[in-house]
């Protein structure tokens, strides 16, 4: 499949964003096509990584993990080396949900879960302070998520 969706394809993936188990009967009655072709796009967009995957959301204030920080880090150094380090090493820390390098001031983005300020204090001093090559933090802890996680917007693509 080349990289030009149609405009089924596109329906069949915001729906797929929206309920990720839609079922493929479901699937195919809102997006108004039989259920053998629908499922058929749908395996051509999982194979060409349209669809990365299916996965539940879990929420995590019910989960004990309601505290969310943002945290900038710099590094002493920018070589290879080091950032490859930096990143297996900051895969390995379970409170790190997302872990992005970007350019600018500051050499990584990191979003992180705790329980807490302690636990994040924890987690800060004990893991992300000790991660190779790092030379200082600024911590931004979140007062209130306005939006997260709502998907692309359809009128993206």
């Amino acid at each position: 499949m080349d990289s030009k969706l149609d405009s089924i394809d596109k329906k069949i993936l915001r729906n797929l964003q929206s309920n990720g188990r839609m079922s493929i009967t479901d699937l195919s009655e809102a997006v108004n096509l039989s259920k053998t072709p629908c499922a058929e796009r749908v395996k051509r967009l999982e194979k060409a990584g349209f669809i990365k995957g299916y996965r539940a959301e879990l929420n995590p204030a019910h989960l004990g993990l309601p505290y969310v920080t943002f945290v900038q880090v710099s590094l002493e150094r920018t070589t290879t080396d080091v950032l490859e380090k930096f990143n297996t090493a900051a895969k390995r820390i379970p409170e790190i949900e997302s872990c992005h390098m970007v350019a600018g001031g500051f050499d990584y983005l990191l979003k992180v879960r705790t329980r807490d300020m302690a636990h994040y204090r924890q987690v800060l001093g004990d893991n992300i302070g000790a991660l190779p090559g790092v030379s200082n933090t600024h911590t931004y802890p979140v007062m209130q998520t306005v939006s997260d996680n709502k998907g692309l917007d359809p009128l993206m693509f």
